[in-house]
């Protein structure tokens, strides 16, 4: 998974949480939330402690999820869309081209293979 170093627990906790529920909606006031800031501080530090903001971290972690479900099992697109918190096959092409310069598919294929 996507390796991030931040410098606090709390930051570090928040990483653990998102990667253990990302087939749920993360919002940046759900995570601000728990880490006990407000959601404007919340994106100051995680951006400050990873060089991200909360929201590329989120999908990052999805975009390894998800490619590391296609790698190493025969879930359909649909199914790893779903149970990576994409939504839909659609957002989470959007992403692989993001991430990898292109879609999941390709990956997708080429593991079936």
């Amino acid at each position: 998974m996507l390796e991030l170093e931040p410098k606090t627990d709390r930051i570090q906790a928040e990483l653990t949480y998102a990667k253990q529920h990302l087939k749920s909606v993360l919002s940046v006031e759900e995570l601000a939330g728990a880490a006990s800031l407000s959601p404007r501080q919340f994106s100051r530090v995680f951006h400050a402690e990873t060089g991200q903001s909360p929201a590329k971290a989120i999908e990052n972690l999805r975009v390894e999820a998800a490619r590391l479900m296609m790698e190493t099992g025969r879930h359909s697109i649909d199914v790893v869309a779903t149970d990576t918190g994409f939504g839909d096959r659609e957002r989470m092409r959007r992403a692989f081209i993001r991430a990898f310069g292109q879609p999941p598919q390709v990956i997708h294929r080429a593991n079936r293979a």
